[in-house]
């Protein structure tokens, strides 16, 4: 994943054009990852709304103890779930979260119109890139940004099922995925444990007190964003917009800038994720050790 960003990073301070970005990204994850279909370009709205649908099955990492607790995590625009699989191995190799379990989706591929209609891995399409904000919240994919929330819940009730309680389990994701970590868990029908949302929006902001109203569960689970000072593929402001959105609207958010970094990551950022999570999801082992 670091390589990865990191070229990105490049990529991203060097076009002129976030064309050059997208392209940037396909190949990598052509390069290097397995794809969900490999579909040519297509217009008809049926077959895009089919190839939406082809979910593969997401990469997971058995927790190294007693599962207690899940994380799903949603990668960005262009990746797959092993973009972040490097992240999750750290993780896991700290053992500070010895206890989570680890999902990471694949998007499908589908056409996105701010690469020209190129099939690229995305959980819904976006119409422009630019680096404006308002090239991001206008003409917003809602048919898709739906379709992937009811995805991202049934990942949710599939850890419930098997016997992680819902305050058990932790949303997240980078960009796009990101994005879809916060219209996905600020409306679920359970109460999550905690939310991470990196480099990211809040998307359909415009509708989204309606879309809480339908369900207000997680009006008090904390969420943890964070974004670089030198975004501009996903603009800094619009990531402390959406933050000003959540705390208008008393979601107990928090949000932290690192200066100088691009639309990427960086071992500062992962280690604030990993002690947020320690603290949303801490071992229940130890817990029933100090009792006894």
């Amino acid at each position: 994943m670091v390589s990865q960003l990191r070229l990105l990073q490049v990529a991203s301070s060097c076009a002129s054009s976030f064309c050059f970005l997208i392209f940037i990204t396909v190949l990598l994850s052509a390069t290097w990852y397995p794809t969900c279909s490999a579909d040519p370009i297509v217009s008809s709205d049926s077959t895009r709304l089919k190839m939406a649908m082809q979910w593969a099955k997401p990469l997971f990492f058995s927790a190294s103890g007693k599962h207690t607790a899940t994380v799903i995590f949603l990668h960005g625009l262009g990746d797959t779930g092993f973009g972040w699989a490097s992240a999750v191995e750290s993780w896991i190799r700290r053992g500070k979260l010895d206890e989570v379990k680890w999902v990471l989706p694949h998007a499908p591929r589908i056409p996105i119109t701010a690469a020209d209609g190129m099939p690229v891995p995305g959980w819904f399409d976006i119409a422009a890139l630019n680096g404006g904000i308002d090239d991001i919240r206008d003409r917003q994919d809602e048919p898709g940004l739906l379709r992937t929330r009811e995805y991202v819940h049934s990942l949710i009730q599939a850890e419930i099922d098997a016997g992680i309680p819902a305050n058990r389990i932790v949303l997240g994701g980078f960009s796009q995925g990101g994005a879809m970590s916060l219209l996905s868990s600020l409306t679920a029908k359970v109460k999550l444990g905690g939310v991470v949302g990196l480099s990211c929006w809040l998307p359909l902001d415009a509708k989204f007190p309606s879309l809480v109203q339908e369900s207000d569960l997680n009006h008090e689970t904390p969420i943890f964003m964070a974004h670089g000072t030198a975004d501009h593929v996903v603009p800094t402001a619009l990531g402390q917009l959406s933050y000003e959105v959540l705390k208008k609207q008393n979601f107990p958010v928090t949000m932290k800038l690192y200066p100088g970094m691009a639309h990427s990551a960086c071992q500062e950022e992962l280690d604030e994720v990993e002690a947020f999570l320690h603290s949303r999801l801490p071992p229940q082992e130890e817990e029933k050790k100090s009792e006894l």
